[in-house]
């Protein structure tokens, strides 16, 4: 069967290389940038952050939207799969999601459903997601940022949360480098 990320891998694949190859390269910088930062962690939370890298993005998918916000939808899918509780928690809670949930009404629903951990490995998460750009180009994280703001524009759903989440996820990005820098690799 393999290892947790190599499942995770697998069903990313499945699920998003054809349907949204622009996600899927996305998704495939995170994780192996994720896989790469990894090493900083402990082998359990290394294999559910490579395994969370995979399927973050999976909730983009046509066929499992149902509330609109990805990170919901596609936790809800992977715990129907019988996926770990802490990784459908960290693909429900991704990249400051509580506030997107938050613009679209549903913070409640998502934080009864799926717990949020802060951690080394939530910060790592979000570095890897942050620090990547839609066609798997690194970035950093203010230009991910600014880049994300042009796509959608300045009135967009996505523009507003983010622009609340901004201190949060720099913060997580900081937090990583400064691991990863006490961290010989």
């Amino acid at each position: 069967m393999g290892s947790l990320a190599e499942r995770a891998e697998r069903y990313a694949e499945e699920w998003l290389a054809v349907t949204l190859p622009r996600r899927w390269r996305h998704i495939q910088a995170v994780a192996i940038k994720a896989d790469r930062i990894s090493a900083a962690l402990s082998a359990e939370n290394a294999e559910i952050l490579v395994a969370s890298a995979w399927l973050h993005d999976i909730g983009y998918v046509p066929e499992l939207v149902s509330t609109g916000l990805h990170s919901l939808d596609g936790a809800r899918f992977l715990r129907t799969q019988g996926f770990p509780e802490r990784v459908c928690g960290f693909v429900a809670h991704h990249s400051c999601a509580v506030f997107e949930a938050d613009e679209r009404g549903i913070a409640k629903e998502l934080a009864a459903e799926f717990s949020e951990e802060h951690s080394a490995v939530t910060d790592a998460l979000w570095y890897a997601d942050m620090t990547t750009g839609p066609d798997g180009q690194s970035l950093d994280v203010a230009d991910r940022l600014g880049e994300v703001r042009q796509r959608y524009g300045p009135d967009h759903l996505v523009t507003r949360f983010w622009a609340r989440a901004e201190p949060s996820l720099v913060n997580a990005v900081r937090r990583t480098e400064q691991r990863l820098a006490d961290y010989p690799m």
